[in-house]
């Protein structure tokens, strides 16, 4: 379910020049999850989108939290000269993989304008910048967006702990700001299940291993399956809440934001979703669907 990426956008990669066979000893586990999990263009061309038409100018300063490989602040500052990018994680695993595989790719003058922080996103301005301070400047107040995408804040198991992070959010943005999350829900998203799906060269594997309806808990992991028979099993784990949309966007009123608004995906005709986002009060009771929800500061 969580993955955002389409078949199309598999083929277009995979139309390049043939690559040596995947297997589980030579594949990388972040490239995979960029690969399969990441949509990183259709994320910024929605916020660059919305941030537009709801402020009438356009967003430069943006905050990625749960940054991990920063792949999403790279495509930030791609798409405009002036746009600049912090990215904010936890861990620094991910931000290490980011900084040598993604930020290393862009040119010296893009690179400059995305920064690692590493710290929690409970406390943003006490993060520390990654890999050391350089003396640079970080910009740790202002922001135009602050992003919490592909379903990371729900770590935060409790509503106590959500508001504290909405609030800080909330603090960060500039008096116009806008705050971006995705969202996932429907039946399936309340089953212990697997989904499959194929690409080009590996084979990627949702499994809803675990969920409680009493707590609203569950345990998620990411598998890759290759085709020599390999598997790269738990590649990503993941503890959540499955939180609702009614609830998150009750925790946003409470932080202080006022007003939220439900990006409800458009059908293909096909059972499938279009990946056009419009804003809407009526959604479809589907088995799974993936909506944007964007709180105005």
């Amino acid at each position: 379910m969580p993955s955002k990426t389409t078949k199309s956008s598999s083929k277009k990669k995979a139309g390049r020049r043939t690559k040596p066979a995947l297997t589980a000893r030579t594949a990388d586990r972040h490239d995979l999850y960029q690969q399969s999990v990441q949509n990183t263009e259709a994320e910024i061309d929605f916020v660059d989108r919305t941030f537009r038409k709801l402020r009438g100018r356009r967003a430069t300063l943006l905050r990625e939290d749960f940054g991990g490989t920063a792949n999403t602040s790279c495509e930030w500052v791609r798409r405009r000269d002036e746009n600049v990018a912090v990215a904010l994680d936890l861990d620094a695993d991910p931000l290490g993989w980011g900084l040598a595989h993604n930020i290393a790719k862009l040119r010296p003058e893009q690179a400059a304008r995305v920064r690692l922080l590493r710290g929690n996103v409970l406390d943003p301005e006490g993060a520390r910048p990654f890999p050391r301070d350089d003396g640079r400047p970080i910009p740790r107040r202002g922001f135009d967006c602050v992003l919490a995408m592909n379903f990371s804040y729900w770590c935060l198991m409790t509503r106590a702990e959500m508001l504290a992070y909405f609030k800080t959010v909330r603090r960060t943005l500039k008096p116009d700001g806008i705050f971006f999350m995705d969202h996932y829900g429907g039946s399936d998203a309340l089953r212990e299940m697997t989904e499959t799906r194929r690409w080009s060269r590996f084979t990627y594997i949702w499994d809803q291993a675990e969920y409680n309806p009493i707590t609203g808990r569950m345990k998620c992991y990411i598998h890759f399956k290759f085709p020599d028979g390999s598997k790269m099993e738990r590649a990503f784990a993941y503890e959540w809440r499955l939180w609702t949309i009614p609830e998150i966007r009750d925790i946003l009123a409470d932080a202080g934001f006022r007003k939220s608004t439900v990006y409800w995906e458009g059908d293909d005709g096909k059972g499938g979703g279009n990946g056009v986002f419009r804003p809407t009060e009526k959604g479809e009771a589907d088995r799974a669907f993936i909506t944007y929800i964007v709180a105005e500061r």
